[in-house]
């Protein structure tokens, strides 16, 4: 499906910081936007009232998920290991059961995702991902493992989803489209930056990118250094 037929599109976390811009971008682009966030977290959206549909609710809901995905072309989620109840598994497997057949599905998660093992991870890195996910056990925060679970449901499916992986974000005005990588380790990638408006741009994009579909692509931010020093040749990926 190519960005001409997508039309209608659901985003499901809209109401966090990622999820924020996302609605920005699409409304640019014309969508009609249907968001989805906890009932406590609709006021985080006033800014676009009048401007799209809110489907309060958790989105690990299936009955929440079904009626906010009707009619959508496009679904952008936002996989967030939120608390010890398999958040992110939940989301995911609702998007994957009751998205319209042929929607456009792009998933959010972070560089510890991989989907072949080929992916190079520093040392630190790996131990920091570890760390944080003992700590969040331990206090009952976030479930990282569950994230993992979530994209691996994703992968397993012939849906026409797309994971995009974000490196370290940071705020600031947006500085263009990212590139990406098909594994973390490139050298491209090595500045680990992005923006995060620019991280919801490449979502935003990738519902029209054809190219992306069953992709897992790593991004960065296109003015990073490693990004600038590996720019020969490069149109939008590594």
């Amino acid at each position: 499906m190519s960005s001409d037929r997508v039309k209608r599109i659901c985003i499901i976390g809209a109401s966090g910081k990622l999820g924020q811009y996302m609605v920005g971008h699409a409304l640019e682009r014309g969508y009609e936007v249907v968001g989805v966030c906890r009932e406590r977290s609709v006021q985080k959206l006033a800014a676009f009232e009048g401007r799209m549909t809110v489907v309060p609710g958790p989105t690990n809901d299936p009955e929440v998920i079904r009626r906010a995905v009707a009619g959508c072309d496009g679904v952008l989620t936002v996989l967030v290991p939120w608390g010890v109840q398999q958040y992110a598994s939940g989301t995911a497997q609702a998007v994957l059961d009751h998205a319209p057949p042929g929607a456009r599905l792009v998933f959010s998660c972070g560089w510890h995702i991989t989907r072949d093992g080929e992916d190079r991870y520093s040392r630190m890195f790996t131990m920091g991902v570890r760390i944080a996910a003992v700590l969040g056990k331990i206090v009952r925060a976030v479930e990282i493992d569950d994230q993992v679970e979530a994209c691996r449901r994703v992968f397993a499916s012939d849906t026409r989803w797309t994971v995009v992986r974000g490196s370290s974000l940071e705020e600031g005005q947006s500085q263009g489209l990212p590139v990406w990588s098909r594994h973390v380790g490139d050298p491209v990638l090595a500045s680990n930056l992005t923006r995060r408006v620019d991280f919801a741009l490449f979502m935003v994009e990738a519902l029209g990118d054809d190219t992306l579909v069953q992709q897992a692509p790593a991004i960065v931010g296109c003015r990073t250094p490693s990004a600038f020093a590996h720019a020969g040749g490069l149109p939008k990926h590594a």
